[in-house]
């Protein structure tokens, strides 16, 4: 470490980084750089972005705003970051995931590795020749509420480095750019479509929810994929109780059930 670059990031990271993004595809940024022009000047721009992140000068540029419908007839936002800042992101992700993945409970299986959504079918399938109810909930707007305090605090518990500290809380920051240019300000929220922002998400619905089933309705089985999630419930009766204090738990964490 040295004055000019506080932070030691190696180059081989950023190398594997922009690999993982380039077999994750996608679209282009704000910039409008495609992977395949990225690629062009290839070394250069892993250079920048090694060095920026390296000597704590790297600020993400804004995300872009793409709508796609819903099956309900609505839009979901998607914030797309440029190329470079999906490489940026993913060597965050590389460096923060392996101490967050440990503590995710069994059951939650959205955006994990080797977990996939036909696991959680089979997990709940088996489960509901057991339990005759079933309370099936989804979080309202996820990505677009999310609690940058509650999730700095959990960030900060899982990580000492100061490095993931800072350009986790700059991402979170990062304005979007809409459609006709205009950049809108984010106090909460982390973009669906971000690199970093899945892990994030599943760490805040560990605490939010994952822990809080367990202490609050012991032995009741559950099943989550990112903001989708079922629970296992014995009669009606227990269905709606568990619908209200659910309701409550995420509101506390500034949340809401789907209606």
């Amino acid at each position: 470490m040295n004055a000019a670059r506080p932070f030691t990031i190696s180059k081989q990271r950023v190398y594997e980084a922009f690999k993982a993004v380039k077999a994750n595809a996608g679209a282009a940024g704000v910039d409008k750089q495609s992977i395949e022009d990225f690629e062009k000047s290839l070394k250069d721009n892993l250079y920048k972005i090694w060095n920026r992140l390296s000597s704590g000068t790297y600020f993400p540029p804004p995300v872009k705003a793409v709508a796609i419908p819903k099956r309900d007839g609505g839009q979901r936002i998607l914030g797309v970051p440029t190329v470079a800042d999906r490489v940026a992101q993913m060597i965050v992700r590389m460096e923060f995931e392996p101490n967050v993945e440990p503590i995710f409970l069994p059951d939650s299986y959205g955006y994990r590795p080797n977990r996939s959504a036909l696991d959680a079918v089979g997990v709940t399938r088996e489960r509901c020749w057991h339990q005759d109810w079933v309370l099936e909930f989804d979080v309202r707007k996820l990505f677009d509420n999310i609690d940058h305090g509650l999730l700095l605090k959990a960030v900060w518990k899982h990580t000492e480095c100061k490095w993931v500290r800072l350009y986790v809380e700059r991402w979170l920051k990062a304005p979007m750019q809409m459609p006709d240019g205009t950049l809108v300000q984010r106090t909460k929220g982390t973009p669906q479509g971000g690199v970093v922002s899945p892990v994030l998400a599943n760490l805040f619905l560990h605490y939010a929810f994952d822990l809080w089933m367990g202490r609050t309705f012991p032995g009741v089985l559950w099943c989550r994929y990112a903001d989708d999630g079922l629970v296992h419930c014995r009669t009606e009766q227990q269905a709606q109780a568990i619908k209200v204090a659910l309701a409550a738990r995420l509101s506390a964490c500034g949340l809401a059930l789907h209606r």
